[in-house]
């Protein structure tokens, strides 16, 4: 009888793990309408997570110039924790209706973007969908540590105010932090970067750590500025790299210099 139990249980066990919670986008979003804070563990997503049209949204931006760009800004004001969550679809925290970056040829010229005024945590999540925080302002700590990113990961020009941990982040697609600010220490440490890590102009005020990561792409640090340490330490570079006019303490370095500090 035990032995039928047990056998029982482990033939149970896919279907218990396959039978996670399952979570509609929108029931996140009206949480945050009502500003509750949203927690959620070993949950699947589905669902596009926009966080662009929030009922705070409100004009940020809008010019008389027939080529303007009107700019929309949601802003969530509750913290977010989302732990060992697959979002099956795209999580957006910027839009853009066209899709073009090229504001001159936006024929709608809008942009809808969102900041996040308390911690954001995705942790060991994964996102199967695209994921844009580009122009995000994060206002207090940020973590996306464990977490894997099918698609790009696009942080274009996002603005942090306290730390960002990137550590054992698997970017599948390219990690865009182009023209990215980090205004305390970030961690990548132990990330794998598939295709191009583009940090180019980059502006890590204070710490920026990539110790025993694995750059298979390229590695692209092109004007990139380090206000204190850039850690290199046991770092794979296995692509191209560009480290053209890197900036550590206001001092020209390559990555030869870094790796063998």
């Amino acid at each position: 009888m035990k032995k039928s139990f047990l056998l029982l249980f482990l033939l149970a066990i896919p279907f218990l793990t396959w039978a996670q919670t399952r979570v509609n986008a929108s029931e996140i979003i009206d949480k945050i309408n009502r500003g509750e804070a949203v927690t959620y563990k070993n949950a699947v997503i589905v669902g596009v997570l926009d966080l662009t049209t929030l009922d705070n949204m409100r004009i940020e931006k809008k010019s008389d110039d027939k080529y303007s760009t009107k700019e929309y800004l949601s802003t969530v004001k509750v913290p977010l924790t989302f732990i060992d969550c697959t979002f099956k679809d795209d999580v957006l925290a910027y839009y853009n209706p066209d899709n073009q970056d090229v504001k001159l040829f936006n024929r709608k010229n809008e942009v809808f973007n969102t900041n996040f005024d308390k911690a954001v945590r995705f942790e060991n999540c994964v996102f199967e969908g695209y994921s844009a925080f580009k122009y995000t302002k994060f206002k207090d700590d940020v973590s996306f540590g464990g977490s894997r990113f099918r698609h790009e990961a696009n942080f274009k020009y996002s603005k942090f105010s306290k730390s960002a941990d990137y550590s054992n982040v698997k970017f599948e697609e390219e990690a865009n932090f182009k023209y990215t600010n980090f205004p305390q220490t970030a961690s990548f440490d132990r990330a794998s970067f598939r295709r191009e890590a583009n940090f180019k102009y980059t502006k890590f005020s204070q710490d920026a750590s990539f110790r025993q990561a694995n750059f298979r792409g390229l590695a692209n640090f092109k004007y990139t500025k380090v206000g204190n340490n850039l850690d290199f330490q046991r770092t794979e570079f296995n692509g191209d790299e560009d480290f053209k006019y890197t900036q550590v303490n206001n001092r020209k370095v390559s990555r030869a210099d870094l790796v063998n500090n």
